[in-house]
């Protein structure tokens, strides 16, 4: 147990609590105006420690803007496309609000006016903005927890607005072939797109030591994503490497493109054989694809949106979730079912008339007559 001491000040006695934190350092709280305070405080800080409940009080005075910055320093798990969104999101949204309050003075209710305010204030966010912009803050307080700071973490359990699904646009085979007619020289990486299933930063780091032009394959080991201004260069967004066919007829575009090049040229560069960048346009023009979606009389869509063509074309062509799944890089068939379910409306169409032809077999077998064992 601590000790009570009083001691004088200008205004009266006042009281001092001495006692030993968990690590067995000694500290002290003083200004207690009664002895009865004193000791409820000295009695809590016993059952806390005991409970494994104690927090430093200096501990809780840290304020926000320290903690964020060592909390960045730390998320070195993320991509450097991933880990901009996220630095920025501190720097716009967590920061200017948060940084200069202590962790320990943070309240749910203060939260949650924050989230409602940022989905309600007249903008324009996204609820992905929001919800990246509360999962900075969540994060740094997840941490505090765990360092003894504060108890629980106060920004759990906040009501976050919904991410709405977006609908997926899918083109058929004229639409794709029109499309890619109407691209230009980026005829051929509108194909691949679209029959492959790469995303962009996969399609534009591939090197003609990646293709296997006997087994039609494209052997995809790096993703190279625009960060900042600059190409950055790291694995799949899965982290797995993994092999994709082609199909035939794209064989000889694939000849063409791998023609007088070194195993290590890019097959899909600019002029300078360096890395292929989106294009960047002014307001009021138009980049390559948006020009090549108006030529083709297609409505609006993204070059990532061809991801969604290709899993439609490979289904409808047969192809099972696993081979999808496989296809397009995600983690799991679990991932590709809940993206493209309504690419199986077909399956569910199956099942209902084979449950229709099940039962109305077994009505028929219910009505047809035994025959008498007894009869001659």
């Amino acid at each position: 147990m601590g000790t009570i001491e009083s001691y004088n000040v200008a205004a009266g006695r006042r009281y001092r609590v001495t006692y030993r934190r968990p690590d067995h350092q000694q500290t002290s709280k003083r200004g207690f105006p009664t002895k009865r305070e004193a000791e409820l405080f000295l009695a809590s800080m016993e059952v806390a420690k005991a409970r494994g409940e104690f927090v430093e009080a200096s501990a809780a005075r840290v304020r926000i803007e320290e903690l964020g910055i060592e909390w960045l320093e730390h998320q070195t798990h993320l991509k450097p496309s991933s880990l901009l969104p996220v630095q920025t999101a501190w720097r716009v949204y967590v920061l200017p609000t948060w940084g200069r309050r202590p962790v320990g003075e943070i309240r749910h209710s203060d939260v949650q006016g924050w989230v409602s305010k940022l989905a309600t204030d007249g903008t324009s966010r996204s609820a992905t903005t929001i919800l990246r912009a509360y999962g900075v803050l969540a994060g740094i307080l997840d941490v505090a927890v765990h360092d003894r700071r504060i108890l629980s973490n106060p920004a759990r359990g906040i009501n976050l607005p919904r991410k709405l699904k977006k609908e997926h646009r899918y083109l058929t085979h004229a639409e794709v072939g029109r499309l890619a007619d109407n691209s230009g020289k980026h005829k051929f990486l509108v194909l691949v797109f679209t029959y492959t299933g790469l995303r962009w930063g996969e399609a534009i780091g591939l090197r003609v030591r990646d293709i296997d032009p006997t087994r039609k394959r494209f052997n995809v080991s790096v993703n190279a994503v625009e960060v900042g201004g600059k190409i950055e260069v790291g694995t799949p967004k899965s982290h797995k490497r993994r092999s994709i066919a082609y199909p035939a007829f794209l064989s000889d575009q694939v000849a063409a493109s791998c023609e007088g090049k070194a195993p290590d040229d890019l097959i899909f560069s600019d002029e300078f054989g360096n890395y292929l960048r989106r294009t960047r346009v002014s307001e009021g023009s138009r980049s390559w694809f948006k020009t090549a979606l108006v030529k083709s009389n297609l409505e609006p869509m993204t070059l990532h949106d061809l991801r969604h063509t290709a899993a439609s074309l490979a289904i409808s062509s047969g192809a099972n979730v696993k081979a999808v799944q496989r296809m397009l890089g995600h983690a799991s068939a679990a991932m590709t079912l809940d993206t493209y379910a309504d690419l199986f409306d077909d399956d569910l169409d199956a099942v209902a008339h084979s449950l229709d032809q099940a039962r109305t077999a077994s009505n028929v077998a219910e009505m047809l007559p035994f025959a008498d064992a007894d009869a001659p």
